[in-house]
């Protein structure tokens, strides 16, 4: 192993105290990079465009990363997802250092003694024998490579390169690629790509990589065809090019990549702004104190690492995704922010956008102006959108409930009669050809008989999450004093209700059912029959979306039969496994218990979850991250509440730490304890909020806007705290 790698390693491992107590080194990137959770494991920074990290030779996860051992590194790319499911994206302009005789398509190597940390990535290549070091700015990747002594040292750039899928209508499809020698120390090129999870149009990366050392000897190759001598190749197959050194033993060389969506002048331009040096110890420590920084957003106090680790690793997982883009729109100009890689705001609405909200200073802000921004020049606001395009929609126009999160919780700074503008236009304008793009598939059934019909594809899972966003479309209205339209889309949030079909299951009363546009109810369905894109319910069965009424819980209970019946309801959810802990549909499932004054079952049910789902291992998530979906969902119940997005409420789970400090975006603190915590005492005795005894499970976010205290009292049986007092009447219910 390199010296260098090895003194990096002793420092983290031998830092002093001071050192090792930084929230940065709870991170653990390995977390959630098996059992499918796709999580990104190189180095980047908050909410940044360059996700530098190694492609692996399947190239079927979405981060690009296999979590098998025996896994081959192809190189490292520098544009990635984090915890994506469907077909990968992205993997663009990759580097990757070789010894010998130059290959188009054969240059990966197996690799060991692999190291990441935040904002650092470390790995050993075997075939190679070459230390591999990254780093990142915003815009940038830094390579550091350690090589032996080699006639014939390499460094290759394949603009061409993608990350594959087996999946026939997922697949990304190289449109046309580029590189240019500019000398023996610099190369410029891009990469034009289409298609993916998101099905939508071509995006270009544009590169410009720097070296510290020039090369002896250098060529370009294109379509696999290695061409000796040449400088420029350029067309619609796979070009790259590749760099000969001579090294002495343990010689580093250096390589700056700047990427831009505009032109390889604006990748040249980042680089030399936001890395004018090659100080790679340097751009890691300004990494770590960036990731410090939004870490401290909330500071715990718990005797137990393990249980560190996994809160700051959720923390982290939660602020890769979405990529702030500002200065690299590639289709308008615009004073705005801009962000991309909404992967999607049907995953990240319930929770993610929430903290980032509660958290996140002006990063929530900046992502609601994006979303208003890509209105004004699209046409739509997303659901999801990767390389500056729209597309895909799985449920609802959900970036309708992140605008209410927004409006309900003051968040300052956003035109929220624009935002309105572009909420009922997801709401009444059909999106034409494509449903899956943007808008709302169905519509015109959905406004005009109450439901989505099964003439629509999702039709069950469209009408649930229509009714939902047309709450938060109420409640904007509302506030900005337009009661003709917040009457309106409050009588049509109760839409739900119009595919209740009074049948009976496992002693359950009532499900949702998909119908016909006559009213006739489909024949041969099942409440457990599961689904994907052309079924009656998305990634989800009626078992699960028969919950799914956030937007009136009061309503669903007197629905289902009552209290008792509602509990009951939940019991056999649970108990028959009917919960799927990996998918967003149920993410509050698990807190109804609390609307029928029944906080100890919620309590046990979310530590039961958290106990068998989350761990610090590579499986150590429950499935895809999605975008930090399912990191979110622990950061919030770790803490010991959850947000009803797009309401001003949160209601209380259990709390895992005897303290906690949030520090708001608005500069203010909220500050939780919990006496006698532990890994048995899960119950709440008593609460208090702002220093006043609560008995109540929940609390609305104008209590603690502006700083304030949450105190519990825990203990290992259930008490009478919270049974009594019920949630607020929900708006379409009074």
């Amino acid at each position: 192993m390199n010296r260098k790698l090895i003194i990096w390693i002793l420092i983290v491992v031998m830092a002093p105290h001071s050192f090792a107590q930084s929230l940065v080194d709870y991170i653990d990137p390995y977390i959630g990079t098996a059992k499918g959770g796709n999580v990104f494991i190189g180095a980047t920074l908050p909410f940044g465009m360059v996700k530098l990290g190694p492609d692996c030779n399947s190239n079927m996860a979405s981060s690009g990363y296999d979590e098998r051992n025996n896994s081959i590194i192809n190189g490292f790319s520098h544009i990635h997802v984090s915890g994506a499911g469907g077909g990968p994206k992205y993997g663009n302009i990759l580097v990757q250092p070789f010894a010998g005789n130059i290959s188009a398509n054969d240059y990966g190597s197996s690799f060991s003694n692999e190291l990441p940390k935040a904002g650092c990535y470390k790995v050993h290549l075997n075939r190679y024998n070459i230390d591999v070091c990254l780093t990142t700015t915003p815009s940038v990747g830094l390579h550091t490579y350690t090589f032996p002594q080699l006639n014939r040292a390499g460094i290759l750039i394949d603009a061409g390169h993608f990350l594959v899928s087996r999946h026939p209508t997922e697949k990304q499809v190289l449109v046309g690629s580029a590189v240019k020698i500019v000398s023996p120390v610099a190369i410029e090129g891009y990469s034009r790509v289409r298609g993916g999870w998101s099905i939508n149009g071509a995006y270009t990366v544009y590169f410009y990589a720097l070296f510290n050392t020039p090369a002896e000897s250098s060529g370009v190759w294109q379509h696999d065809a290695i061409q000796g001598g040449k400088l420029v190749a350029e067309g619609p197959q796979s070009c790259g090019a590749w760099f000969y050194f001579k090294t002495k033993k343990d010689q580093v060389i250096k390589v700056k990549v700047g990427i831009s969506y505009i032109s390889s002048e604006k990748a040249k331009e980042n680089m030399e702004r936001e890395m004018p040096q090659w100080e790679f110890d340097k751009a890691v420590l300004d990494a770590r104190k960036l990731w410090e920084e939004r870490l401290k957003n909330i500071e715990i106090t718990c005797k137990t690492d393990s249980l560190k680790k996994m809160f700051y690793t959720a923390l982290y997982h939660s602020m890769l995704m979405p990529v702030n883009k500002t200065g690299e729109n590639s289709k308008w100009n615009s004073p705005a922010p801009y962000y991309d890689d909404f992967y999607a705001i049907w995953d990240t609405y319930r929770c993610m956008n929430p903290l980032l909200a509660l958290i996140g200073g002006n990063v929530q802000q900046d992502i609601v102006n994006s979303l208003v921004d890509i209105y004004k020049y699209e046409g739509y606001m997303p659901d999801a959108r990767s390389g500056d395009d729209n597309g895909r929609t799985q449920g609802g126009s959900n970036c309708d409930i992140l605008i209410a999160d927004a409006f309900v919780k003051g968040l300052k700074g956003i035109d929220y009669e624009t935002a309105l503008k572009a909420m009922i236009k997801n709401a009444e304008v059909p999106p034409g050809d494509n449903e899956q793009k943007e808008g709302r598939g169905g519509i015109p059934d959905y406004n005009s008989i109450g439901y989505v019909s099964l003439n629509y594809e999702r039709a069950g899972t469209r009408t649930m999450e229509y009714a939902a966003d047309d709450y938060a479309i109420a409640l904007v209205a509302k506030g900005l004093h337009k009661d003709d339209l917040y009457q309106k889309y409050l009588r049509r949030s109760a839409n739900w209700r119009n595919l209740w079909r009074p049948l009976q299951d496992h002693g359950a009363n009532g499900f949702i059912w998909p119908r016909e546009r006559d009213g006739t109810w489909l024949e041969k369905f099942t409440v457990l029959q599961d689904g994907s894109w052309h079924d009656p319910f998305y990634e989800s069965h009626s078992w699960e979306m028969s919950f799914y009424v956030p937007q009136d819980i009061g309503g669903l209970i007197k629905m289902c039969g009552g209290e008792t019946a509602f509990r009951n309801r939940l019991d056999t959810f649970f108990v028959k496994d009917y919960y799927n802990v990996n998918n967003e549909p149920g993410f509050l499932t698990p807190v109804l218990y609390n609307w029928i004054g029944r906080p100890d079952l919620t309590e046990q049910r979310v530590c039961s979850i958290i106990r068998k789902n989350y761990n610090t291992t590579r499986s150590g998530l429950p499935g895809n991250d999605d975008s930090g979906a399912m990191s979110s969902w622990l950061v919030f119940h770790l803490l010991g509440f959850f947000p009803v997005a797009g309401q001003d409420l949160y209601t209380i789970s259990s709390p895992h730490f005897s303290k906690a400090i949030l520090h708001l975006g608005n500069g203010k603190t909220l500050v939780l304890t919990a006496k006698h915590v532990t890994d048995k005492n899960i119950f709440i005795q008593s609460a208090k909020l702002n220093g006043q005894s609560i008995d109540r499970s929940w609390f609305r976010h104008t209590e603690i806007a502006n700083g304030g205290t949450l105190e519990f009292e825990m203990g290992n049986q259930p008490g009478d705290w919270a049974t009594t007092s019920g949630y607020p009447v929900a708006e379409n219910n009074k």
